[in-house]
């Protein structure tokens, strides 16, 4: 299927390795100018180099953390107006909420809510200019279905979602997108690192834990993170101007409602 964003240029956060990865992949496969961003500067460089490759793209590495203002002129001086941006960020550890103190909590905030709506303030106008624009937030499955220990996250996520819904319907006429992607359990590093940290406290191995998480998928399996990668493309493409202001939960069946 051709997505019609040939030529388009891409910005992914957070995308050196797992699902933001797997979005830069897609785009640059559907022939966008990528600028691929990390904190490891080698590990970005690998992943722009090998997504080049695969795909014949302009692929640009820009290591930087989003955070922070050095961090997101980086993003636009490697690429000054996006056609597409990709906000992704990583979430807070499992902590229980009576551990949070002011500065963790703001941190959070910071990193999950503040930080995309910063660089949401600096593409939608010139978006808005030329008639095109894709903004897809990766959040999180647990805006849905909160989870304990992951409060801050599910918290600034949400705040995220909330803060652009109004946001979302006042450039729509303009065919600017403002959408979410919400996963589950997907089969990246951060996934992996969590099920080994859970074997150790429960005293099993990497294996039955593993099975033991499955389990709770009525899919029976874990997310693919290209799959992920192609639902988000398709969000940026052409063909979704009419979708916008929307949560797409990708999750394998967990949540259990039915709307």
């Amino acid at each position: 299927m051709d997505l019609g964003i040939a030529g388009r240029k891409a910005i992914v956060c957070a995308s050196s390795r797992g699902l933001g990865r797997a979005c830069a992949f897609r785009l640059a496969e559907a022939g966008c100018e990528v600028v691929v961003n990390g904190r490891d500067a080698a590990r970005t460089e690998a992943t722009a180099s090998e997504i080049a490759k695969a795909t014949g793209a302009r692929v640009v590495p820009v290591a930087a953390d989003v955070a922070t203002p050095e961090g997101q002129a980086a993003l636009f001086a490697a690429c000054p107006t996006p056609d597409i941006l990709v906000n992704n960020n990583a979430g807070p550890p499992f902590k229980d909420f009576r551990e949070l103190d002011r500065k963790a909590m703001l941190d959070g905030v910071v990193a999950n809510m503040v930080v995309a709506i910063e660089l949401i303030q600096k593409v939608v106008d010139p978006m808005v200019a030329r008639g095109f624009g894709r903004i897809v937030n990766i959040t999180s499955g647990s805006v849905r279905m909160p989870i304990a220990g992951l409060d801050l996250s599910s918290g600034a996520r949400a705040g995220l979602t909330a803060f652009l819904a109004g946001v979302a319907r006042s450039v729509a006429s303009h065919n600017v997108t403002i959408n979410f992607l919400l996963p589950g359990t997907f089969d990246t590093d951060r996934l992996r690192s969590n099920i080994e940290t859970n074997a150790k406290k429960k005293g099993v191995d990497f294996e039955a834990a593993k099975a033991e998480r499955i389990a709770t998928v009525p899919a029976r399996r874990f997310g693919d993170p290209d799959e992920f990668g192609a639902t988000c493309a398709f969000l940026c493409s052409s063909h979704a101007g009419y979708i916008t202001g929307q949560n797409l939960l990708m999750d394998g069946g967990v949540f259990p409602g039915a709307f």
